[in-house]
């Protein structure tokens, strides 16, 4: 039976590659975000099955407007969209300065992840599967970015509480240092790369869809136990118990 996923954040590096691998396994894709340009691309390569909507999970009113668009269940939501903002902004100066940079990296990494959640809780279909990307910057400590995940992934406790009696899961997956995204901006340097390589147990950088594939994994049959979980994919470099 298809599957209709929903992934935010849809059109490069890691919701990319999760978008290719469910629409690889026949489902119906929707991808979201907020440049027009980068959906259209990923949708022409990765084929008919994978649509688009401009969408900022930041703005209510426009995630309200892309729930009302959308027609039947959804039986994946992956909260993908986000980053750190840090790199966009200049830094800090002065207290209202701070608060915003704060504020944004907030709104993009965990209220959009709320917002679209909330929007789409009608329309989640039993048994369905929410997954949030969080980031191994929750633990390890990374400023606002680092702050946002770890509450993405708190707030995921409830949400799989609230969701679990109509057999939805709800999880993040948590990636390490992944290569070949927009992540860094191009600003990380040769010697910055070699020792988050370095620091895996893997020896290796990881790519999107090593992510893809935890959250695939995450959206099988094989998963319906696994809730109000993180999953670690990073290598090895933070550890758990």
């Amino acid at each position: 039976m298809t599957r209709t996923i929903v992934v935010t954040g849809g059109g490069t590096g890691i919701g990319k590659a999760i978008a290719a691998t469910f629409a690889a396994q026949g489902d119906s894709v929707v991808i979201t975000g907020r440049r027009i340009e980068p959906l259209k691309e990923a949708s022409a390569e990765l084929g008919d099955r994978v649509s688009v909507a401009v969408c900022d999970g930041t703005d209510p009113h426009q995630v309200g407007e892309f729930a009302q668009g959308l027609t039947g269940p959804v039986d994946v939501l992956v909260n993908c969209a986000g980053g750190n903002t840090d790199f966009d902004r200049d830094p800090a100066d002065g207290l209202a300065a701070l608060a915003e940079n704060w504020r944004v990296n907030l709104e993009s990494n965990l209220i959009s992840a709320v917002l679209m959640t909330a929007a789409l809780d009608d329309r989640l279909a039993s048994g369905g599967t929410v997954v949030h990307i969080g980031s191994i910057a929750a633990d390890k400590g990374a400023g606002a970015y680092g702050a946002a995940k770890a509450g993405l992934a708190s707030w995921n406790i409830q949400l799989a509480a609230q969701l679990g009696p109509r057999g939805i899961t709800a999880n993040v997956v948590a990636p390490g240092y992944i290569a070949d995204t927009e992540f860094f901006r191009d600003k990380l340097t040769d010697e910055r790369r070699d020792s988050l390589i370095a620091a895996a147990a893997t020896g290796r950088a990881g790519v999107p869809d090593d992510i893809a594939a935890a959250v695939a994994f995450l959206a099988s049959p094989g998963a319906r136990q696994l809730t109000a979980q993180v999953i670690a994919v990073n290598g090895g470099e933070w550890p758990t118990r």
